[in-house]
């Protein structure tokens, strides 16, 4: 069985972004780590193969040369080998679902293991992208996993507003993982050593096709406003009272 986790180069979780006087993030002095969802995805990939035996899990990321770094952590944390896409231009999130794509038809995994989304953007739309290019179906937010016997189908318990939804899909598929489905490993010091030793595929865009053209790009940012003071309300028709002047009914 083979198992394809993606990882994405964030900004380290407690990170306060700057916005410089260009409407552009300030990155000279930011630090980087893997996408704390995608941890989520390669921790449960472990955990297949832990519990399943003959299983090959492989971490893939899409960006430049210092996305290495990230691939080395999923390594250290047990990963068997890696592949790193290198795309140096900004990708939006159909390109970034269409190399996916590529790199899902090229090694043939079972299954793919995504973070629900990413924390710097937020996006959450690359999984559903991909399951759609790959017309393979699809289990969203999933808090558990239970692989068949042959590993022909999943059933996963997915994360919903309502509370929890039992979804059955065939295999291949892509699952994405929410919170509560594990907590990641920390990587080892034999780990970390044996990662510099361990296989990682470096390939070019181009060879898997090249880059799609986009259909949408960041131009600007700006701050969220300052939170204003709150206000207590004696009653509850002082609290409508607010609220319609607020025009939020």
């Amino acid at each position: 069985m083979k198992i394809l986790t993606t990882i994405k180069r964030t900004p380290e979780r407690n990170t306060r972004m700057k916005i410089g006087s260009d409407a552009q993030l300030i990155t000279a002095d930011v630090k980087y780590e893997v996408n704390p969802f995608d941890e989520l995805a390669v921790e449960e990939a472990l955990r297949i193969r832990e519990a399943r035996g003959e299983v090959e899990v492989i971490a893939v990321t899409i960006g430049t040369e210092a996305s290495r770094e990230q691939l080395l952590a999923a390594l250290a944390m047990g990963a068997d080998r890696a592949v790193l896409v290198q795309a140096d231009e900004e990708l939006d999130a159909l390109q970034t679902a269409a190399l996916l794509a590529a790199v899902v038809r090229k090694e043939s995994p079972d299954l793919v293991l995504m973070g629900k989304l990413a924390v710097d953007d937020e996006n959450g739309q690359i999984c559903g992208m991909l399951a759609g290019r790959l017309d393979w179906p699809q289990a969203n937010f999933a808090s558990k996993i239970l692989l068949a016997d042959d590993a022909g189908g999943a059933t996963v318990t997915c994360e919903v507003d309502g509370g929890l939804e039992e979804v059955a899909v065939d295999l291949p598929a892509v699952i994405t993982t929410d919170l509560r489905l594990n907590e990641p490993r920390y990587a080892s010091l034999p780990g970390i050593m044996k990662a510099k030793k361990k296989p990682m595929d470096v390939i070019a865009a181009a060879d898997l096709g090249g880059v799609p053209a986009g259909r949408s790009r960041i131009t600007a940012y700006r701050p969220l406003p300052a939170r204003q003071a709150g206000v207590i309300c004696k009653t509850t028709e002082e609290l409508a009272r607010k609220l319609v002047e607020a025009k939020l009914v």
